[in-house]
């Protein structure tokens, strides 16, 4: 059985705080041997939901919480934030003709989540949104 390994911390809504979870991210997968390819493809996910959260819950929502469960094969990320919430089923994907002949180049953060992980839930109402992600690392 692999060593499962965890970490949980609550972000406040400064700038750049993504970097502490992804350093956090960095030690762990470095701890059980994950390839460098496989931890760069995380930390752009990592890096979007946090983002995505701070981003949409707002600055006065409360921190966001970010959870990491990792194996040498499987790392398991809970994103959750206290925001108004959204309809998931209701952000339409980009499409790369249409951003590339607009001023607005933004919205690729769920899509891109998706296309790298290997699971990706997206749980959202009036108190907040949670995001679980889960992505093989071998």
């Amino acid at each position: 059985m692999s060593k499962k390994i965890s970490l949980t911390m609550s972000l406040p809504h400064i700038p750049d705080i993504e970097l502490v979870a992804l350093e956090g991210l960095d030690r762990l997968a470095h701890h059980l041997g994950i390839s460098d390819d496989k931890i760069g493809e995380a930390r752009i996910v990592v890096t979007e939901a946090i983002l995505n959260a701070l981003e949409h819950a707002g600055a006065h929502s409360p921190p966001v919480l970010v959870e990491f469960t990792m194996t040498a094969d499987t790392l398991v990320v809970f994103v959750r934030d206290g925001g108004k919430g959204f309809v998931p089923s209701e952000v339409e994907d980009p499409v790369l003709e249409t951003k590339l002949g607009s001023a607005d180049k933004r919205g690729w953060g769920l899509k891109l989540m998706k296309s790298l992980a290997d699971d990706c839930r997206i749980e959202s109402g009036k108190t907040g949104t949670t995001i679980t992600i889960t992505k093989r690392m071998r």
